[in-house]
Order: structure tokens, then C-alpha cells, then sequence
């Protein structure tokens, strides 16, 4: 399928065979109903080209408004059937799918042209979609010129994807048990970096000044330490396995093995400070971690221009303070190699950062002057406990341990401890404490998958069935960092939820 994609696409997507795909994302979910046969799928190929990306301003409410970015696309579907039976699938399924997206009243028409059909659907609020069959080929796009780009690969006139070494290179290493296949080029980094940044800031802040810094340093950062990315979906006794390699340029690789890495030695006493039920929780594994975080600063800056290096070297203490720390680089340099950050909540808004400290004293000097450590603390079996004025912000020694953040969370913690319902009987505790990465990650999704679940067949979900939990991991290598997803539904769940 890299044959028919433009050579300068930006991102590529591929799926060997759809049947396969789609049949192992229902495999071992409790569900009620029998899910959909894909069987007439088998052997059809699918691959999606992203040519590029247009940010449109979204009103999300009277007051506010937000960036959206629409990605210029073109799906490409080799069915192995005869015309006639592309054509009525166009004619028909896809039909119906874009007039029960666009309206009922969604004009339609269809031509011959260019040795193939055209098809073409035009709402009335002026979205458009495009469709052409060549035999037992579709193209599907929401851009015209997109598809005819691709045409022109398909006669010879225009270099396809296949010309990128790289490319050709990861793609071999391809294993059949692969659901999906993706890549993003060194041009589409550029351009997502762009449009990323445009979007976070627009999306962060009201800011100029601080609009402007996202805009200006996010992108170089990205362009000069990223030269690509591959992805593979992988089906695995546990769920989808998402596994995203990134190429780091030489240069960005040596600092990052050298700051980042990892303590042989984790202190899983923490974890018994955690609640079985969190909402996420993640350890960071530095053997150094100040070490860590002085050199990616210097990292950031570096990509910035000298207006903004000053402004972000001043700002950088700060960037802890959601953690009541209001001097990071003090604060790293006062504890051990393993940090868990643990969030109670979907808004972020209760959490806590537990860790292992060599100073007691010095940290304090790190923590916010809301918790005035003059004052008696309280006592909670060994845990010794200062709050702010307010009782909003809480620190937690107790030991050799630290626990800080919202105060509600604090006391969770101690309760975790104390009363022995803790992490250690999460299902996912041997393999999250035994992990090797630099960042590990258990999560709960509550993400709706009503739309996917139709799709899929299995509408009837198990009533146990309300959330789904996921691992991620995150290896740093010496040219590449790895991060690997252990879901239910994966990234491809995640695109076809977006149909709806």
C-alpha cells in the first residue's frame, strides 16, 4: 500500500488485512452479545495518508474558543472485488454512512472520469467527502485534489512512499501478528509540531507572551531532537499492545541516555501508600533525577530564542507547583531515584507525588511557604503532617517517605498504608513494580466506547464492564525512546470511536 501513498506524505497508516484487525479488538471483552463476523473483510487492505493538517477555530462556549486540527486525508481500501461489487459498496454502505454524518438532505452526485467513478457528497452546512473506485480500489478523502495526488502516483507520474528507505526498512520488520502499521515522516514532524503547538497554545492560555513561547519553542524542540516515528498494533494475551518508536537525532540521544537513566533499585513501599483503586498512577525511574531535569531544561532552552530563554529559565521552579513544590531543582536533588505521581481523579485535580527523601529538612525547603513548617504538625500513627492555612495543600512525612499534594489525597495515602488496602493487590502491581522503564504508567479508562462498541457488535457490555485499565511503558534507548500501550482497545479503538 506504500506504492499509492505520495512520497511527500506526512504520516502513514497501514492495516494488512481489516478482518483481523477489527476481529481481535472483540476478542476476550465481556460482553452479553455475540460480536459482528468481519469474515467478509478478510484480505481487504487498508492504508490512510495524512497530507497535512488545517487548524480552525471551534467556539466550545459563549466566552471561549478553541483550535481544532483537521487532518487533509485520503483512505485507501484494496478490496480484491470485482468493480460492479466496489462500486455498490460505495453506492450503498459508504453511502449511507456519510448521509447519516452529513444529513438527509446531502447532495450527491457521480461521474466517469479519470478511468474510474467518481462520487461526491456536499452538505449543507459545505462539508464535502470524495470517493473514487479503479477496479477493486477505493479512495475515500475529504479533499478532491488529495485523492487525484494519489491517482497520479498510481499511473507513475509522482514518487510514491516507497522511495523512503527508512520506511521501507521499519516496515519490513513487520511481524504477522501486527494489526496496524504507521509511520510519520520527518516533514510530517515538522508540520505536526507546528500545528500542535498552535493548538496547545491557543488552548492553554489567553497569553500572548505565553502563546508566543509555546509557539515559538515546542516545534524546534521536536524538529531538532525527532527525525521519526513508527507505530505497530500488536494483539497480545492482555489486550492491543500500541507500541510507538521514536528515532532521536545522535546529538539529543547521548544527552538523554546520559541523564535518564534508570536505578536498578525500587523501593515498592511507596506503592503501599497507593490506593487499589487509583485513577492513575505513574513511577519515574531516574537514577539521577536532578541530574535529569537540569539537562532537560537545558534541552528546552536551548531550542528557545534568547527572548523566551530567559523568561523560561526563570519560570522553570514553577513548572512543579501542581505538586506544592516551588523549587523543583532543590526539591530533585533531595530525593531517590524512583518518584510516583498518583492522581485521584479525570480533572487532575487531586493528586499527590510520593517519594523516598535523603534530607528532611532540605526538602521542606523546597515545598511551598503555604505549608508553614514552624507550626506543630499533626500526628497520624508515624506520619507527622503540616497543612496550609487554608487545608487545601498537605506534606506527609512519615518515615523515610514524603507524601504532598491536595490534602484529601494526602490522607488517602496514609489510609492506603495503614489499613492495608493498597496497590500491592492491583492486578497490575507485579508487573507495573518489576517494570524496567523509565516511566511506567497504570491507568483506568472511562473513556465512552459506545460508538466503537456498535461498530464492533458487542453493544451489550458486561454491567462490571464500566472502565478499562491500561500499562504504558516508556524506554529510553540509545537512539530511540519506546513507549508501549497495554490496552483494550488500543489507538485503532480510539479512531473508530472518532467516526461517530
Amino acid at each position: 500500500m506504500r506504492s499509492l501513498a505520495p512520497h511527500d506524505a506526512i504520516a502513514f497508516i497501514e492495516s494488512r488485512d481489516l478482518a483481523q484487525t477489527l476481529g481481535f479488538l472483540t476478542k476476550n471483552k465481556k460482553s452479553n452479545s455475540e460480536p459482528k463476523d468481519f469474515s467478509f473483510l478478510k484480505n481487504i487492505q487498508l492504508a490512510i495518508i495524512i497530507e497535512g493538517f488545517e487548524a480552525t477555530e471551534s467556539s466550545k462556549t459563549e466566552e471561549n474558543s478553541g483550535l481544532d486540527l483537521m487532518p487533509r486525508f485520503v483512505a485507501v481500501a484494496e478490496t480484491h472485488a470485482w468493480n460492479w461489487q466496489t462500486i455498490s459498496l460505495v453506492k450503498n454502505q459508504m453511502h449511507n454512512f456519510i448521509v447519516e454524518k452529513f444529513g438527509a438532505d446531502t447532495e450527491f452526485r457521480q461521474f466517469e472520469k479519470d478511468s474510474g467513478r467518481w462520487f461526491e457528497w456536499i452538505a449543507k452546512d459545505d462539508r464535502k467527502a470524495f470517493a473514487f473506485v479503479e477496479g477493486g480500489r477505493i479512495y475515500f478523502s475529504n479533499n478532491r485534489d488529495s485523492i487525484a495526488k494519489c491517482l497520479s502516483v498510481s499511473n507513475g507520474d509522482t514518487e510514491s512512499l516507497k522511495i523512503n528507505e527508512s520506511l521501507n526498512k521499519a516496515y519490513s520488520t513487520q511481524i504477522e501478528n501486527d494489526a496496524a502499521f504507521g509511520y510519520i515522516s520527518p516533514n510530517g514532524i515538522a508540520q505536526i509540531a507546528g500545528n500542535m503547538s498552535i493548538l496547545l497554545a491557543f488552548n492553554a492560555t489567553e497569553s500572548e507572551v505565553g502563546r508566543s513561547f509555546i509557539i515559538s519553542v515546542l516545534p524546534k524542540i521536536l524538529q531538532n531532537t525527532t527525525r521519526e516515528v513508527i507505530w505497530t498494533a500488536t494483539e497480545t494475551e492482555t489486550g492491543v499492545q500500541d507500541e510507538i518508536s521514536v528515532t532521536i537525532n545522535v546529538d539529543s540521544s547521548n544527552i538523554s541516555r546520559s541523564s535518564f537513566s534508570t536505578s536498578a533499585i525500587f523501593d515498592s513501599a511507596l506503592l503501599q501508600f497507593v490506593p487499589p483503586d487509583i485513577f492513575i498512577i505513574t513511577r519515574y525511574n531516574l537514577a539521577n533525577p536532578s541530574e535529569a531535569w537540569r539537562d532537560l531544561l537545558f534541552a528546552v532552552a536551548q531550542n528557545a530564542d534568547s527572548q523566551y530563554r530567559k523568561v523560561f529559565i526563570q519560570l522553570s521552579n514553577n513548572l512543579l507547583n501542581s505538586y506544592a513544590i516551588a523549587d523543583a531543582e532543590k526539591f530533585l536533588a533531595t530525593v531517590d531515584s524512583n518518584l510516583l505521581t498518583a492522581h485521584f481523579d479525570a480533572e487532575n485535580e487531586k493528586s499527590v507525588l510520593i517519594v523516598t527523601f535523603k534530607d528532611a529538612e532540605k526538602i521542606k525547603e523546597s515545598i511551598t511557604d503555604q505549608i508553614n513548617f514552624q507550626l506543630p504538625a499533626k500526628v497520624f500513627g508515624k506520619a507527622k503532617i503540616w497543612e496550609s492555612e487554608d487545608r487545601q495543600i498537605s506534606a506527609a512525612f512519615t518515615e523515610n517517605h514524603l507524601i504532598l499534594g491536595d490534602s484529601e489525597s494526602v490522607y488517602e495515602c496514609l489510609f492506603a498504608k495503614s489499613g492495608g488496602r493498597n496497590f500491592t493487590q492491583n492486578s497490575f502491581f507485579k508487573r507495573f513494580s518489576e517494570s524496567k522503564a523509565t516511566a511506567v504508567t497504570f491507568g483506568v479508562d472511562t473513556s465512552s466506547f459506545e460508538n466503537l462498541s456498535a461498530i464492533l457488535g458487542i453493544e451489550k457490555l458486561d454491567k462490571d464492564y464500566t472502565s478499562r485499565n491500561y500499562l504504558t511503558e516508556t524506554f529510553l534507548t540509545e537512539r530511540s525512546f519506546e513507549r508501549k500501550t497495554v490496552s483494550d482497545f488500543g489507538f485503532i479503538g480510539m479512531i473508530l470511536e472518532k467516526l461517530k
